[in-house]
This record gives structure tokens, sequence and C-alpha cells, in this order.
């Protein structure tokens, strides 16, 4: 699809038009340690028509883990079925350093496992004279792993990090994530990572086609700046659903290339159409929902029984105006305040 101002329709469900859901995890399956209410029925659903990979930017547990979780959530799953950004990182690593290579890590288990599936050997210390650092999250990762990785990376090692999120949600709350541990490196050696392996960014997708066997993936996640960005960056098409960090203000604010092909409040939007909103001179409209922004304030015009419609005619409308106003306005500025208590309710 593309960066777009406006989502795309579609009369058959979404399981029935792709051959692949890349589901992103937290926010979009699973909440901390439970799953999402209705996601283990609608993924089953969603099976008898498409492939379900579970993709996620998180290098720190190795794929029979997360199919574990999973398994034990309701969700049956295998480690073929996971894709991690670590491996994704070690298939770049891979391609610059030979069978048996040393490879330094940054991180945990997750990451030492996928360099040895690329028989890569894993390494602990800058001075076994490594071709690659591969930095990715891990609760272990300390000053010392940082300062080893920061020797690799000086001594010209190619530096790969699986992902670049600032942030990890944690039991406690969100937590600093493996971007800032990249930055850590990245200010004692002066520049940013070689490669960066993970969501929004190409080979982490690349992996996921590469291991399931797809040809017309859909990416489905919680996240404007990893999932969708990273489904506009490969042109592939996109859900965005709102049980995750995504909510009505910062959807409404979306720049172009953060903006889903689909739009739907639960995963329950892969199982169902989508109609298009179409635009008119009092708003924009989806089947009984019309939606329009006076001034800067957004207004229901008229106001329907399905709140997916209700969501996907306040984000064509606010970005249609966003677009119209880009010189001078952003549509953070815009008054959400009725849509906010009316889908509250």
């Amino acid at each position: 699809m593309g960066a777009s101002t406006g989502l795309r329709g579609s009369a058959t469900p979404l399981a029935q038009v792709y051959d692949c859901a890349m589901l992103d995890l937290d926010g979009v399956v699973y909440r901390g340690q439970q799953a999402i209410e209705g996601v283990p029925e609608r993924l089953a659903e969603a099976a008898a028509g498409m492939r379900l990979a579970y993709v996620t930017n998180n290098a720190a547990r190795p794929p029979e883990e997360v199919a574990a979780q999973l398994t034990g959530l309701g969700i049956p799953a295998e480690p073929k079925d996971v894709v991690t950004s670590a491996q994704a990182a070690a298939r770049e690593a891979a391609k610059v350093a030979e069978r048996g290579a040393a490879v330094l890590v940054v991180g945990g288990p997750g990451v030492e496992q996928a360099l040895q599936a690329h028989d890569l050997r894993p390494v602990r210390s800058a001075a076994e004279r490594p071709k690659a650092v591969v930095q990715g999250f891990h609760p272990a990762v300390d000053w010392r792993q940082l300062a080893q990785g920061t020797f690799a990376v000086r001594a010209g090692a190619t530096w790969i990090a699986s992902n670049l999120d600032r942030t990890v949600p944690t039991a406690g709350g969100v937590a600093p994530g493996n971007g800032t541990l990249v930055d850590a490196i990245a200010a004692a050696v002066g520049r940013r990572p070689d490669v960066v392996a993970g969501k929004p960014f190409r080979p982490l997708f690349d992996e996921t086609v590469m291991r399931i066997g797809c040809s017309r993936p859909l990416v489905v996640g919680d996240r404007l700046d990893t999932d969708i960005e990273g489904a506009n960056r490969i042109d592939a098409d996109s859900l965005l659903v709102m049980t995750g960090v995504t909510d009505l203000v910062s959807l409404c604010a979306a720049p172009p290339e953060q903006r889903p092909t689909y739009l739907s409040w639960t995963l329950a939007g892969l199982l169902t159409s989508h109609p298009e909103p179409g635009g008119e001179s009092g708003g924009w409209r989806v089947n009984d929902w019309l939606v329009h922004v006076d001034g800067r304030r957004v207004v229901v015009v008229e106001q329907g029984s399905d709140v997916d419609d209700g969501l996907r005619a306040t984000a064509a409308a606010a970005w249609a105006w966003a677009d119209a106003n880009a010189a001078c306005d952003t549509a953070a500025d815009l008054d959400l305040r009725e849509l906010v208590a009316l889908f509250r309710h």
C-alpha cells in the first residue's frame, strides 16, 4: 500500500484475503501475562484461512519459549510459528561473518541461539576479535556487556542491533528497552549501528516471509512507529488494533507513513469486512457514522452502532484535516474530547 491519507476497504474478511498474518505480540495477542479477551478464539477462526506468524522485536527469548507461552494462553503455537528480531539479526551477521566465526553478543539466550542456528560462534569478549556485534535486549545486559560491545565496534566489527525500541513493557511498568542500550554504545563509539534488524526496518519482515513461506502477508500490530511504519516501508498492507499502546489521540495524529490500511478496535478485525471511508460535504462517512472536523473540534454528525465504523470515520476525518492543514497545524492540536468520551462508553 505505502503511505496513504485514507483507509482501504475490503468486502471480504481479511483472513480470507491474505495468506499470512504477521502478528505482533504484546498489545495484540496478549497484555502482560494474559491473553487479550477473545484473541484465542479469533486466532483459531482466522487460522482456517491464513497462516499465523508471531513476530516480535524482543530478542530476549528463543522461539521455543514464546511458543510455550502462547500455548499456555490457549493459542496453539510451535517454535516455527515464532519469528524474532534476534533471528533476523543473526541472518544479517551471517552475511558478514563466515561459518564458525566469532560474533560478540550483547544480549541473552535468544541472540545466542539465533547465531548458533547460522553456525556462528557467540562470544562475550572483544578479545575474541569478533567479526560482528549483535545487540539485543535482555534484562541481564550490564555495563560489562556494553563495554565489550563498545571495544568490538571500535575495533571494526560490524554492529547489528536487533531493534531500537526505546521502552519495553514489564510487570512493574514501562522500562528502558534495547534502543536505550544501543544509545549507550553509540555515545561511546560516536556512531549508530550498521544494521537494525527489527521493525520498522526490513530484515525482520523478510525473515518472516522466508520462514513462513507467504506471498501476501498482512502486518497486524498496535504500534504506529514499528508495526505500521514497517509495513508501509516494505509496501505491505496492515491492520492496526487499539488494544495496545495506540490511543485515539495518537491515531488521529499519525503522519502518512504511519497510517494503516485497515483499522479495528480489536483483533476481530481479521474476521470482518472493512468498509472504506468516503468523503462528503458533511465530513467522512462509514456506513451510519458521519464525522466532521469543525475548526479544530472533531464532531460526530451521525452515530451508528458499529464502533469500528466510528473509529474509521474519525481517523479518516482527522487525517484529511491534517493533510489539508499541514503547513500550519498538526492533528495533535485537534479537540477529540467528544470522541474520547463517546468511545470510552
